[in-house]
């Protein structure tokens, strides 16, 4: 083992183990204390910057065919090496060495959660959602009343949720936070210090969401105030039902991400005519600024879930050409999102869990592989390879192999956000929601 050295207690300290729950089991932390106790003075060094080395590491490294189809995917057993945060070197397995023994677990991509508002949650107490009345501007209102009192603990919150991701092997979020004449900058000044509490094991961006609408309320003076914070994004919601006018809020979101350097998620709930017209004259605006393509997205866009299949592949392609991505969080009952056609046209679909449990929702897992899981059986993806392709919805991007099963994932230089699970591969990952046994975040064991 290169430069790694370990104690019993701050390997614990260090590991996922202790963590929300997760629990490898004793087979796994024996071996991993067997393999220093021939160096009594040693310590793990799982921070970003240091060293250590994982054998009996599952890699994916080929698909298996008969009749020209793919029917199972071929793993073997390697040794992973971690430095200064990324993977230093991927070598055949050496499972006699003095390194910390990952027991055949399949290693894959850490997940990313890309749409979660980490700043407003009941997590870790019981608050079931109040009826609803008068749609989202109800909801405004509703907010208006319970977000002071909200804030008063919204940082520990914040960790608590974090914390609940972790055990399901996320170590990244894409989270939104409120912009408001409510919370002001309060709401993401305190996850913020939940941010940096956490930063050595999980990592964000940031969405200044003006969750009380642009203009419906003046948000304008916080927008811009947070666009020249540690911010990544401009957000937006609903621009006609709850501002009253789609060009004057989509030129103010695009106007500010511009003169800030900053990417843009606008929420986009509207299923009609508004809908669509939204989603066209955000084209139109990206394609007039080429600088947003690749840094914009549409979160939910139910607009097109109701239109007609061969709008679906119009309007696809016309996202796919602008660079415009689309984050859903895969509703299932009368909406049907066409994922599948989008990611056909090359749309980047990400996917996260919105709400855990706030008063909007309560049945969040905190799991993305449940969503991968879900657009699986909403989409009729139950084969080797389709079950395969579903985990970048999880991934937000990378999976170990390409469509042909040709090794594209893990390769030296890669940053060292990865995950663990008890599966035989990505595919049953998907299809069972395999168990998440560790997780390790910029070189870091979680």
């Amino acid at each position: 083992m290169t430069d790694s050295n370990i104690t019993r207690k701050d390997f614990l300290r260090n590991s996922v183990f202790g963590v929300a729950g997760l629990a490898v089991g004793s087979s796994f932390l024996n071996t991993a204390n067997a393999a220093t106790r021939n160096e009594p003075n040693s310590e793990i060094k799982t921070s970003a910057g240091k060293n250590y080395t994982l054998k009996n590491v599952r890699l994916e490294t080929g698909f298996e065919y008969e009749d020209n189809d793919v029917v199972r995917t071929k793993t073997e057993l390697f040794c992973i090496e971690i430095s200064d945060g990324k993977i230093k070197a991927i070598s055949p397995n050496k499972p006699n060495s003095a390194a910390i023994d990952a027991k055949g677990l399949l290693m894959l991509p850490a997940f990313r959660d890309m749409h979660i508002h980490l700043d407003k949650t009941f997590y870790n107490d019981w608050h079931a959602v109040k009826k609803r009345t008068g749609g989202v501007k109800g909801m405004i209102a509703l907010e208006q009343q319970i977000l002071p009192e909200m804030l008063k603990n919204s940082t520990q919150k914040a960790e608590k949720l974090i914390e609940l991701l972790q055990s399901h092997g996320t170590s990244f979020a894409r989270s939104h936070v409120n912009i408001e004449p409510t919370s002001k900058l309060q709401s993401l000044k305190n996850l913020q210090i939940a941010l940096e509490n956490k930063k050595n094991t999980f990592g964000a961006e940031l969405v200044a969401f003006p969750q009380h609408g642009v203009f419906y309320t003046d948000s304008v003076p916080y927008l811009k105030e947070a666009a020249k914070m540690d911010i990544d994004f401009i957000g937006g919601l609903d621009p006609y039902s709850i501002d009253g006018a789609i060009e004057k809020t989509i030129d103010f979101t695009v106007q500010l991400a511009l003169d800030n350097k900053k990417g843009i998620d606008i929420h986009l709930h509207e299923s009609g005519e508004s809908g669509v017209k939204t989603i066209d004259y955000l084209i139109e605006k990206v394609n007039e600024n080429p600088d947003l393509k690749g840094k914009t997205f549409l979160s939910h866009c139910f607009a097109l879930g109701k239109l007609e299949k061969t709008k679906q592949e119009e309007m696809a392609e016309k996202l796919s050409n602008a660079q415009i991505g689309i984050v859903s969080t895969i509703p299932f009952g009368s909406l049907v999102m066409p994922i599948p056609t989008l990611m056909k046209y090359g749309v980047n679909v990400m996917t996260g869990n919105d709400s855990i449990i706030d008063h909007w929702n309560t049945f969040g897992t905190g799991s993305v592989l449940q969503k991968a899981n879900l657009a699986s059986q909403l989409y009729g993806q139950t084969t080797e390879l389709a079950l395969s392709r579903m985990l970048k919805l999880a991934t937000a991007g990378p999976i170990p192999l390409d469509d042909k099963g040709i090794q594209q994932w893990p390769k030296n230089g890669d940053k060292a956000d990865l995950v663990f699970l008890d599966a035989s591969c990505s595919a049953e990952a998907v299809s069972r929601m395999s168990p998440v046994r560790m997780l390790i975040h910029n070189g870091t064991i979680v």
